[in-house]
């Protein structure tokens, strides 16, 4: 059934799966996507919802470099919101409801339509390894299927265990089956497992919900997109979210059932995601807070299911149900069924190369929870990444590693690798060192071209690029370059409470003070007419204003970029004998050691290196 060798085999059709599937197909390597079941594909297993802080930068990043990620929320998106608006651009971060079924859907349709790509549903229960090399997979149906690489994302369904009250029952999600055999075939190899814990809150009928007792969140009037291909447009219409509130009552009401919690009584002693904690977790660890919002979200454009943001519990079905009917708005509430926990295997991701390869095993890479992370999106890129440095690898090519100045996937591989985790991972603007040169906005401009040069982004998504660099250089030159006249601006400075100018000054000199945005100097007779020749879009306009209002920032980041990268050009040689630098402290050995960093940049970023001890390597070094 299976006599030919594949380049690749993916294991799980999750985020991960599908962005490994898709850019490894789509560099030229032939791929089998394995899944336990193919109706399923790219499920969102939790909220129904792509980006938020950090994490909608990622998704733009997965867009720059060729992934799918962003086409497919702009096709399935019911809501847009730019979350952190009123702050600087560095934080600004895309977020956008989606219609969970048609988000899947579209995922497929993608994935079929990939050339290189083939399908098996069946469960993976071991992997073919030979002299610590990979050889294929062995499914639960006996197959074995033999392949140069393998990339295992298998998300939440390693010995997976569901949790609801005291009740719990074996499943990856809610209503899958657990997958078993891997974790012992990889332990038995030598790697260290761990477990983990998420959760997820009721599904409810929002035919049952008072709206009028909720406060409506509705998308931006002007709602953006993940892509920056034109192709899906911007939304025409948007569904509204809406934010209630717990109370008191609601508190006592879960209390209630606390003797029963998992989380309590000690059924469940894994680590669960710290920035995303149960309604139960909220309550104890936040007891002096009277009330905690719930975000209801629609499921889709056509379902009266809601997800019940905030609410994520693992208490007993009843205790649920009662507690949540005390929240305003739900005092006739459904369910479509309860929350629940789950319980899975991760492996420390300290095991990795930062290409995602295993240490371990040559040819057999790890992408999404199995690595301990949290969420679709660092799922989604990591997928993406591993794809991409299987594809290589079987080229005999370099592997394609970004850096922390370079991209919050960068930031997040090397978070992994450098430090390890032992909770969720979740990724945070405040984790980039450079968050003001990994805008959500120029993600294009930083990664695309590194992305066509490896073969993934193509050609026309590159000439996109390229154009749009043009006309932002084109036109900073041109504000640099122009000067105006008191009586063309000092009407605008004074209405905006700024200074008027007595002579000729730089307009950009005019457009960095705060006050004055472009739409102030746009109807300056130059800027206008200049908009219009060169046929400027709005795209083009936010980069030549940020890069106008924040060059002091923009500058002084990409100097330290330049000082960290002076380090990450300091390369470790693979087998580097630590044990010879006498003066490195015990722990520093033993961390050095155990993570094996590549660079010193890298070793300087290990928890329980000093700046001593990198001192000390540097002496060694020569440097």
């Amino acid at each position: 059934m299976f006599n030919e060798e594949y380049d690749i085999i993916v294991v799980g059709a999750g985020h991960a799966g599908s962005e490994a599937a898709a850019a490894a197909a789509n560099m030229g390597s032939k791929t089998l996507l394995i899944t336990m079941n193919l109706q399923n594909i790219a499920q969102m297993s939790c909220n129904p919802a792509m980006g938020g802080i950090a994490k909608g930068q990622i998704i733009k990043e997965i867009d720059a470099l060729g992934g799918y990620s962003g086409i497919v929320t702009d096709y399935s998106a019911i809501q847009f919101k730019m979350l952190n608006k009123s702050k600087g651009p560095a934080v600004w971060s895309p977020r956008a409801q989606s219609d969970r079924m048609m988000f899947s859907q579209k995922w497929r349709e993608l994935l079929e339509d990939t050339p290189n790509l083939d399908f098996y549903q069946d469960s993976v229960i071991g992997l073919i390894v030979d002299n610590k090399t990979i050889k294929g997979v062995v499914t639960q149906l006996g197959l074995k299927i033999k392949s140069k690489t393998v990339i295992l994302t298998n998300g939440t369904f390693l010995n997976g265990l569901i949790h609801v009250g005291e009740k719990q029952f074996g499943g990856g999600r809610v209503g899958e089956k657990a997958s078993f055999g891997i974790t012992e075939n990889l332990t038995s190899l030598g790697f260290v497992s761990g477990r983990m814990k998420t959760g997820t809150p009721p599904r409810v009928d929002g035919r049952t919900l008072n709206y009028n007792k909720m406060e409506e969140q509705p998308g931006d009037i002007n709602p953006g997109k993940f892509s920056y291909l034109p192709s899906p447009p911007t939304l025409s219409k948007q569904r509204s979210c809406y934010v209630t509130y717990t109370n008191p009552k609601t508190h006592d009401l879960l209390r209630e059932g606390f003797d029963r919690s998992p989380m309590f009584n000690g059924r469940i002693q894994s680590v669960g995601p710290r920035y995303c904690p149960s309604v139960e977790d909220k309550i104890s660890r936040f007891s002096e807070k009277d009330r905690h919002q719930i975000f209801v979200e629609p499921e889709g454009w056509n379902t009266v299911e809601v997800y019940v943001n905030g609410f994520s519990t693992s208490l007993p079905e009843e205790v649920q149900y009662k507690a949540l009917k005390s929240v305003p708005g739900f005092e006739d509430v459904k369910f479509f069924r309860p929350g629940y926990a789950i319980e899975y295997d991760y492996f420390p991701p300290t095991q990795l190369k930062h290409s995602l390869e295993t240490k371990l095993v040559d040819g057999l890479f790890f992408a999404g929870q199995i690595n301990g992370t949290t969420g679709y999106e660092e799922a989604a890129s990591q997928g993406l990444m591993a794809g991409i440095n299987a594809s290589l690898k079987i080229s005999n090519k370099a592997p394609f590693i970004l850096k922390r100045n370079e991209a919050y996937i960068g930031v997040l591989i090397d978070d992994l690798i450098t430090k390890g985790t032992e909770e969720p991972y979740r990724m945070f603007t405040s984790r980039a060192e450079f968050r003001m040169l990994l805008r959500q906005d120029n993600a294009d401009l930083r990664l695309t071209e590194l992305s066509n040069n490896i073969g993934l982004a193509s050609n026309d998504r590159l000439s996109i690029v390229l154009s749009k660099k043009k006309k932002t250089e084109d036109m900073m030159v041109f504000i640099k370059n122009l000067s105006i006249k008191p009586e063309q601006i000092n009407d605008i400075l004074i209405k905006k409470g700024s200074s008027p100018i007595s002579q000729s000054m730089k307009l950009f000199k005019l457009f960095s003070r705060p006050q004055i945005s472009f739409s102030d100097i746009s109807s300056i007779e130059h800027v206008s007419n200049y908009i219009i020749d060169n046929d400027v879009k709005d795209e083009i306009i936010e980069q030549v204003e940020i890069q106008v209002k924040y060059s002091g920032y923009i500058d002084k980041e990409s100097s330290n970029a330049e000082k960290l990268n002076a380090l990450e050009n300091i390369s470790i040689p693979t087998n580097f004998d630590y044990s010879r630098l006498k003066c490195l402290s015990s722990e520093a050995k033993s961390k050095l050691d155990k993570i094996k960093p590549v660079s010193l940049s890298q070793a300087s970023r290990i928890s329980g290196v000093s700046p001593a001890d990198i001192s000390a390597m540097l002496v060694f070094m020569g440097r």
